[in-house]
């Protein structure tokens, strides 16, 4: 049984949608969960955005990421692809009835500011933002001596 066969079987079970409308559809359908206050953590690499929506405790309430949305390759680590995972997010937050989030911000891409700024763009307020990028303090290892 290949990918073929596996992709056509799930055409056939369900009608597929595409990208951000699929996301948002299934976040407007699915949304039992009613939170008032969540935690946005952003993780921007040079490669892709992710972000997760979690209440207080930390239990997963929602996430996206560009791959997700259908960017491929060079596209995922830009700002516009970063923005439209803050959109989509702040859609499924909406239909959980959040108004606060504070963000966690770590990496070091270019959608960092763009995710989050697309997210409180949709009507929910920011409370704070906290960077909690690694930071190596003492470096890894240096090469050994060259012998000549």
């Amino acid at each position: 049984m290949g990918k073929n066969k596996i992709a056509e079987e799930k055409e056939v079970k369900g009608a597929k949608k595409e990208g951000a409308e699929a996301v948002v559809a299934s976040a407007k359908s699915a949304s039992k969960k009613k939170v008032d206050i969540g935690i946005l953590f952003v993780q921007s690499t040079y490669n892709n955005t992710m972000c997760l929506l979690t209440d207080t405790k930390g239990n997963a309430l929602a996430a996206s990421s560009a791959g997700a949305l259908g960017f491929k390759g060079a596209k995922k680590g830009t700002p516009f692809a970063a923005a439209k995972v803050g959109e989509v997010l702040a859609e499924k937050a909406k239909a959980m009835g959040v108004k606060e989030v504070s963000a966690v911000v770590k990496g070091v891409g270019s959608g960092r500011e763009s995710a989050i700024r697309s997210f409180i763009g949709k009507g929910i307020s920011l409370s704070s933002v906290k960077d909690v990028t690694p930071v190596p303090h003492n470096g890894p290892r240096l090469p050994r001596p060259r012998r000549v």
